[in-house]
């Protein structure tokens, strides 16, 4: 299923739902020297093996249930996949979200930006939550300033057990709710205008 395409200047960005050719991908990225892990701080002993993560992969595939725990969409630019975005919710409506672009020619070329606010809408149109959280590494200054655009850091400060695969570290949060959904559309608006 498509859920969104909005122009960039690099082509037509899009999201869509994940398909299974495209866990490869993923595992190539992630294992196959793609991320760059040390500024990500991903903790390794947590990714686990390229088998483990197929298997996460493959049951990250949207099956249509919204209380899915974790739910993968694909990005494209120009129809091609070039990333990928996860929601991973849990007890109470309460959610986090990671997006990685793992074709290394298409960083840095405004897709983040372009998709963002149909990215939060798909999330909240495909599940149950009722809060998406961004806990982004301070130090990660390309997703920050685009997170800067849409959301205001709501606290800054150590943690522990950060959700996903990362290491424990300082993280901004900041916190979006569906109230949010049609101001991240005029924010958008107002910065193409």
């Amino acid at each position: 299923m498509i859920h969104a395409a909005q122009n960039c200047r690099a082509g037509l960005a899009g999201l869509r739902d994940f398909e299974e050719s495209e866990i490869e991908a993923i595992v190539a990225y992630w294992h196959g020297g793609g991320a760059d892990l040390a500024h990500l701080g991903i903790d390794v002993a947590r990714m686990g093996t390229p088998d483990d993560m197929r298997r996460w992969y493959r049951s990250r595939l949207r099956s249509g249930d919204k209380a899915q725990p974790q739910i993968a969409y694909a990005i494209t630019l120009d129809g091609n996949f070039v990333g990928y975005t996860q929601l991973n919710q849990y007890e109470g409506g309460v959610a986090y979200s990671h997006w990685h672009i793992v074709a290394r020619d298409t960083r840095a070329l405004g897709i983040s930006s372009a998709l963002y606010p149909h990215r939060i809408k798909m999330y909240f149109d495909t599940s149950e939550i009722e809060r998406l959280t961004h806990q982004t590494r301070t130090r990660n200054v390309g997703v920050n300033r685009m997170l800067d655009k849409f959301v205001t850091v709501a606290e800054t400060g150590f943690v522990a057990n950060p959700d996903g695969l990362a290491l424990p570290g300082e993280f901004h949060m900041r916190h979006v709710t569906r109230a949010d959904v049609p101001g991240l559309f005029e924010i958008a608006a107002r910065s193409t205008a």
